[in-house]
């Protein structure tokens, strides 16, 4: 055997290990490097503009490893001094969660308008310190986030990707799964587009062990599933009565590392960049938008062009003005920024 490999659970790996960072330490970030930790993915670094949080989230964490056996760096800096994100330097990966959750009487322009203002000091430190990295946006509106970070940063948009599809298909196939009643390992089923209330759900597409979806369920009780979906993490957040879904993201943002730590190119629906002969089949470019796509250790390896019917394009179209219109506001932002 290659002395310069060892077999882990995720399979063959290069000794070196992986750097990944993850900026924002509340309960999505801090699940992430949980996940990232215990699927011994790389040496995890956790910042937060909280004082002592991802120093506690951090130890927290590497407390759990010996039940777990990750042998990985795993620590936490206070970035309320710009110069600490020089610890971003070799990231492999950056994971991007930090930003506020919209709070009572603030509107979505005004939620936008400070994730912006947060995501474009971040993204200005990752522009310094790792340009090389590949970034996976978290933050809400993932899509049109992915999309600042890319202007902020002018890294090459196929090394940024957005979150989105990747926990929609996760829920719309864990819905599918419990009605009917089969393994969610034999549920084939995406989503593209924004993410949630924007989704375009791909019936045609999805299958449970080969049979088609619509050959199973009546249309009505798939359109029970597709809204359940497309609401899934308002569904959770009216049981916790406070704050937002991380498990589940946590999951999805862990696999999309993996895609890329372990060069895996997994096709798993995600936001990215459209442009050239893919924005001309999917009539928008110039934005970040959920997309079937290939991840490996580039980030965005390819890009898959579907076809739509009637029905699955007029979804399409609401589902790209709506991005485009938050890329607008975006431009907007950063240009009174700017001056």
């Amino acid at each position: 055997m290659n002395s310069n490999i060892f077999y882990s659970q995720t399979g063959y790996r290069n000794m070196a290990r992986k750097k990944i960072s993850v900026i924002g330490a509340g309960n999505v970030g801090a699940s992430v490097a949980q996940a990232l930790a215990i699927e011994k993915l790389g040496n995890i670094y956790l910042f937060d503009v909280v004082d002592g949080v991802p120093e506690g989230k951090a130890l927290d964490i590497q407390e759990g490893a010996p039940h777990w056996g990750y042998d990985l760096e795993i620590k936490g800096f206070t970035t309320t001094k710009p110069e600490v994100y020089e610890n971003l330097k070799g990231s492999d990966v950056i994971v991007i969660t930090a930003g506020l959750a919209r709070k009572p009487g603030m509107s979505r322009d005004d939620l936008l308008g400070k994730n912006v203002e947060i995501l474009s000091s971040v993204s200005q430190s990752i522009k310094k310190y790792s340009p090389e990295s590949r970034i996976i946006v978290v933050t809400n509106p993932a899509d049109v986030m992915a999309y600042a970070v890319q202007k902020v940063t002018g890294i090459a948009p196929e090394r940024i990707i957005g979150l989105g599809g990747s926990l929609d298909s996760s829920r719309f196939r864990t819905f599918l799964s419990m009605e009917l009643g089969v393994s969610v390992k034999d549920i084939n089923a995406f989503v593209i587009g924004g993410h949630g209330d924007d989704m375009v759900p791909f019936i045609r597409y999805s299958s449970a062990g080969g049979i088609p979806i619509e050959r199973l369920l009546s249309k009505e009780k798939i359109e029970e599933i597709v809204k359940r979906t497309r609401f899934g993490g308002g569904e959770i957040v009216n049981y916790l009565k406070t704050g937002s879904a991380y498990y589940a993201p946590s999951i999805s943002i862990t696999a999309m590392v993996r895609a890329i730590i372990d060069d895996e190119n997994r096709i798993i629906p995600s936001a990215a960049y459209l442009s050239g002969t893919h924005a001309k089949h999917y009539g928008a470019s110039g934005i970040f938008i959920g997309l079937p796509i290939k991840i490996g250790s580039n980030g965005v390896e390819h890009i898959y062009d579907i076809d739509f019917n009637p029905d699955e394009l007029e979804l399409w179209k609401r589902t790209v003005e709506s991005v485009k219109s938050g890329c607008a506001k975006v431009d907007e932002f950063l240009s009174v920024k700017k001056n």
